[in-house]
């Protein structure tokens, strides 16, 4: 059971954060500290990436111009991440996590991409000005496991038994398609498709195949198409484009939520599905769980991508509900937050998991609000997580690396 509230951020500014009614059976929340913290964030607001929009798509009118190169993080969405970077560090303060002068010892890993480590930065200049804190990341261009496991071989990973899994869990491919078929038609009147169902987005048999290495799957068919394109169209309104460029004006906010659901679709097949959870996170999770127990930093960030956060969230077998978003859409700069917490007067820590989003609204106008979502994790009983039984769940929940010499930090 939760409730919500509201507390003032930076400038009297709100933000909302789930506060636990269930927590209260394990200790008051005067009687808490918060000794270590995760987050796991998905990248800042950026171009559409090659390909994202099939070239063959049919509208009505030009796709818009954007200011920055294919796949990079734009200035809004480096500005945005600083806004929201300063949102955490005063979130942090109030818990006691760090303090509120001075140049806070905070770790920030990065995927080797130019948008996750252009967001890392953004992120430390936001999170502590003029502090420099290091980014840390693996060359740009090569594989880092911690966000891209599967590319990195760092598990044992069977296509045929993540086939396997993924279709009991959607009911298979057909189905997945059929179920958003309502998004898809909406999307293509949005697209100005006078026949949506005629090659206005085109597509080919729903379908889950292993790669052509085996180290991976490819998805075809209608869901793999449309979800791009729906994400740009978010990206659209989120980057700030004039309203007439936002979907040629035929979208509203309510309707980007609605085709939201087809972007998330995407995960429901790639981190979703028990097997792909516990190969997708098989790094992270364990990378997770060492910031929370390990000596360093107090915090830890980790700067990927959406499907790094819900490759997390599958692991964790929580969903990520958020105003604004389809559920499991993660937005630009969302955010997972693992927090370790101390029972001052038994000692008994224990773990709580929230998800932290801005609006789309927020993200649009540089706006500081903030939205908190605490999560219940299955196996817990409670959103106060005893840290040793949310240690077995998740690492439950992982598969195992392929050797004990694969490295993970650069």
């Amino acid at each position: 059971m939760k409730t919500k509230t509201w507390i003032r951020g930076i400038g009297g500014v709100c933000l909302g954060v789930g506060v636990l009614v269930a927590s209260m059976a394990h200790a008051a929340p005067s009687q808490l500290v918060v000794e270590r913290a995760a987050m796991v964030i998905r990248h800042g607001i950026r171009a559409p990436l090659d390909g994202e929009v099939p070239s063959g798509t049919r509208t009505a009118a030009p796709w818009p111009t954007w200011p920055v190169a294919e796949s990079r993080v734009t200035p809004h969405g480096v500005r945005a991440l600083e806004i929201v970077a300063a949102q955490d560090r005063a979130l942090f303060v109030s818990k006691g996590l760090i303090s509120a002068n001075g140049c806070p010892a905070v770790r920030i890993h990065s995927n080797s991409s130019d948008r996750t480590i252009a967001s890392g930065a953004a992120y430390a200049n936001g999170f502590a000005p003029g502090c420099h804190l290091a980014v840390d990341h693996r060359p740009i261009g090569t594989i880092d496991p911690i966000f891209e496991p599967l590319r990195a071989g760092a598990t044992t990973f069977d296509p045929a038994l993540a086939i396997a899994s993924i279709n009991r869990d959607t009911g298979g491919m057909a189905v997945l398609a059929n179920r958003h078929r309502v998004a898809l038609a909406t999307l293509g009147r949005i697209l100005g498709c006078a026949q949506p169902d005629n090659g206005c987005v085109p597509t080919d048999a729903p379908a889950v195949t292993p790669s052509a290495d085996g180290r991976e799957i490819v998805l075809a068919g209608p869901i793999r198409a449309a979800s791009g394109v729906a994400q740009v169209l978010l990206l659209q309104e989120v980057q700030g484009l004039p309203r007439s460029d936002v979907g040629w004006g035929r979208v509203d906010l309510a309707t980007l939520q609605q085709i939201g659901t087809l972007h998330a679709a995407l995960f429901a097949v790639f981190t979703h599905p028990p097997y792909m959870a516990a190969h997708q996170a098989a790094v992270l999770g364990r990378e997770v769980l060492s910031a929370l127990s390990s000596p360093g930093p107090r915090l830890t960030v980790f700067m990927g991508h959406d499907t790094t956060v819900t490759a997390l969230a599958s692991a964790l077998r929580v969903e990520l509900p958020a105003p604004g978003y389809a559920t499991n859409d993660v937005p630009p700069g969302g955010a997972l937050l693992i927090e370790r917490l101390r029972d001052r007067q038994t000692g008994a820590r224990f773990v709580r998991v929230s998800y932290r989003t801005q609006s789309p609204a927020a993200l649009r106008q540089l706006g500081r609000e903030t939205s908190l979502t605490t999560l219940t994790v299955p196996g817990c009983g409670t959103a106060l997580c005893p840290a040793a039984r949310f240690a077995r769940v998740l690492t439950a929940h992982l598969a195992p690396l392929a050797s004990a010499g694969t490295k993970t930090r650069p």
